[in-house]
């Protein structure tokens, strides 16, 4: 069977060509090391989970030290990470593969233990509403205009780490959504109050890592944005603020438009009269100026065809990634029945998951407290069903 997301895919704006419309969303899995250094088994991992796919998305990276967000993250702010990033580009570029690194910072959603005492900064001195969440400290605007070239800089490292591309992470409410945000920025200077100021910060940071591309890129260089279309806390951003964003996303120098979800075809949280998949409405809106990526649940190739077989130009595949990281190849090679749609404990060091990212597993799975050092085979079946409970969606 021919499948519409094994298809060729070029950039609109850019001399860049992926070789299927597959792409691996960024994912957390903390082995970095604890100052931000690339891991050896962080490069095997990636080197394992990529070759297949036509553009992978690394966990994110931080611009800059207050905007680590958890510890084993990956740093991408000062130049001696470089070397290492080097490493980790050229793991995911075998085979044509494209690499884009994630960028982002924290914002409100580190802590003062992370930032090694540190109190965490924001848009505003407000804090997330949700457990164990300390009070940031409002940015000046002076470190608002540093924080913007911290982005540039965090390109300018990627671009000479060899990467393809970076991703703007401006999702999952990290300090660009912070700023976006009626709930996180309360702002009564330049950088916030109406929506339109609100939206300053993500358009400066925009342009900031497109004047390094130019200043610094010697070959055509992805530029992505990612955004999550709607926050439950109130006030914060509905669906109608997030459009309006994309009207003015669609006009700006952006390769791709990467929305976040648990599923592709969700509709709204809130707003229980949309009755249309909020990421139709969204393609709309972009009126086929920026491709757009896609994602949440998506596990089989019949899953990744409902989406590229109406239109939308990527399709991202997370967790599924995770457990059979040779998804594309076995589609591929008309092996489909190989496909692993579970994981167990035997197959860990197969697919390079190492302890902290196991733990990740665990936790978000509702398995915590059975370490995988110690893990007993009485423990082992509800382990290993809770982990899949989650890979699968919570199906």
């Amino acid at each position: 069977m021919t499948y519409s997301f094994l298809n060729t895919f070029k950039f609109p704006n850019k001399d860049i060509t992926l070789k299927n419309r597959v792409v691996i969303p960024p994912l957390t899995e903390c082995m970095a090391f604890h100052d931000g250094h690339v891991t050896s088994d962080e490069v095997n991992y990636y080197r394992k989970h990529s070759g297949g796919v036509g553009l992978y998305i690394t966990a994110v990276a931080y611009i800059n030290e207050e905007g680590k967000g958890f510890e084993g993250q990956l740093s991408v702010d000062d130049d001696k990470f470089i070397p290492d990033l080097h490493r980790l580009a050229k793991a995911i570029q075998q085979n044509g593969t494209k690499a884009v690194l994630q960028i982002f910072s924290a914002g409100r959603m580190s802590s003062t233990a992370i930032l090694r005492g540190k109190q965490p900064v924001s848009a505003s001195a407000v804090a997330a509403a949700r457990a164990g969440s300390e009070e940031p400290r409002a940015l000046t605007s002076v470190e608002v205009e540093q924080t913007i070239v911290d982005f540039g800089e965090a390109t300018r490292r990627a671009i000479q780490a060899g990467f393809d591309g970076v991703e703007i992470h401006g999702a999952n409410t990290y300090l660009i959504q912070q700023f976006f945000s009626p709930n996180s920025n309360r702002r009564t200077d330049e950088w916030g109050g109406t929506l339109e100021k609100r939206m300053k910060f993500p358009l400066a940071v925009i342009k900031s890592v497109n004047d390094a591309v130019d200043k610094y890129a010697d070959k055509p260089f992805i530029v992505g944005y990612r955004i999550s279309p709607e926050e439950i806390e109130k006030p914060g951003i509905t669906f109608d603020d997030t459009l309006k964003l994309v009207d003015v996303l669609k006009d700006q120098p952006i390769d791709y438009l990467h929305v976040s979800m648990s599923n592709v075809w969700r509709k709204s949280l809130i707003d229980k009269s949309i009755t249309t998949p909020l990421n139709e409405t969204i393609k709309e809106h972009l009126q086929g100026k920026v491709p757009m990526i896609v994602v949440g649940d998506v596990q089989t190739p019949a899953d990744a065809a409902k989406a590229t077989d109406v239109g939308f130009d990527l399709v991202a595949l997370g967790r599924e990634n995770i457990r059979e990281p040779h998804w594309v190849q076995k589609v591929e090679h008309n092996d489909e029945a190989s496909i692993r749609y579970t994981i167990s404990l035997d197959d860990l060091d197969e697919l390079g998951i190492k302890p902290p990212f196991f733990d990740i597993l665990l936790a978000l799975s509702g398995a915590e407290g059975i370490p995988i050092s110690t893990v007993k085979q009485a423990d082992r079946e509800s382990a290993n069903e809770a982990i899949d409970h989650f890979l699968s969606g919570g199906k």
